[in-house]
């Protein structure tokens, strides 16, 4: 485990032996439950940075927080196999990394597909979940969310500088973020790239696009209601951009009629999906979590 003054990078092998990566934040913290960061499809562990700071040093509370990167993405290996890149597998890969961490239970934040991933955690290993945020999504995903996610990754632009970078993300989303400054957008766009001798590249594996590039949509698509029904016990935190496309106010309605303890946080003026580290987020997930912990 190689060392950084706010985090330390883990590496280890998953079951088909590809090499991993997460992110651990506040190490030597074990005095309340750790905390386990999914990402969304395309993303990686930079994007809950902020977040991972603002959870692993806050005072007596500070937790020790994991984020991970799935195989393809950041600094985990790239799979040559693309049909290896789904929700199932990445889920066995995180009980992997956290077998690997000697962690048993933890509460998880999971942003889109880190949610389903969280899902199939629920059906897979029950006990490791303590507590739950789902960052804008849910057993539902809406088609017309979807399609722009198709949309915007086989236009997705090549950006030759940072700077390029932001204009270009401003472009695509600040339709459905009209709340994020400068400095969110520059955030956004260190997560998202990687500099190399080649020049600016999303720090992705792009074959994970052909994994939803033939999706049909004009078909419903599968939903998660059994496998969320079976997370009606645990603490549940649900976290929605009031300009979501991919996650409706009437699923979050139902998830309500379903999971009697949740608790529901509106983001204005974002969309998919919200930024974890903006606003008062911050406050309200360590408060959910302190809560959870306690009984409350």
């Amino acid at each position: 485990m190689s060392s950084n003054p706010e985090f330390s990078d883990f590496f280890y092998a998953a079951p088909d032996g590809l090499r991993l990566h997460a992110r651990v934040y506040g190490q030597g913290n074990s005095a309340h439950w750790p905390v386990v960061c999914l990402p969304g499809l395309t993303r990686n562990a930079r994007d809950f940075h902020e977040l991972a700071l603002y959870l692993s040093t806050r005072s007596d509370l500070a937790r020790k927080v994991i984020a991970f990167d799935y195989r393809g993405r950041g600094q985990s290996v790239y799979d040559p196999d693309v049909s290896h890149y789904n929700v199932g597998i990445e889920a066995g890969d995180v009980l992997t990394g956290l077998a690997a961490l000697g962690i048993e239970q933890a509460a998880f934040i999971g942003t889109s597909r880190g949610g389903l991933i969280i899902h199939v955690l629920g059906a897979m290993q029950p006990a490791a979940l303590k507590a739950i945020v789902l960052n804008d999504i849910g057993p539902v995903i809406e088609p017309a969310g979807l399609a722009h996610i198709q949309s915007y990754l086989e236009r997705a632009p090549k950006p030759k500088t940072l700077a390029e970078a932001v204009d270009a993300q401003r472009n695509v989303h600040s339709q459905d973020f009209p709340a994020l400054t400068q400095g969110d957008w520059g955030r956004m766009v260190r997560a998202v790239y990687r500099e190399t001798n080649q020049g600016l590249l999303p720090d992705f594996d792009s074959k994970l696009v052909d994994t939803i590039a033939n999706l049909d949509l004009s078909q419903p698509l599968p939903s998660l209601w059994q496998q969320f029904d079976a997370l009606a016990a645990i603490p549940l935190l649900v976290i929605r951009g009031a300009n979501s496309r991919l996650l409706s106010p009437e699923t979050l309605e139902e998830m309500g009629k379903r999971h009697l303890g949740i608790r529901t946080i509106t983001v204005p003026d974002q969309g998919h999906a919200p930024f974890l580290e903006t606003g008062n987020l911050p406050e309200e997930i360590a408060s959910f979590l302190d809560r959870a912990e306690h009984g409350r």
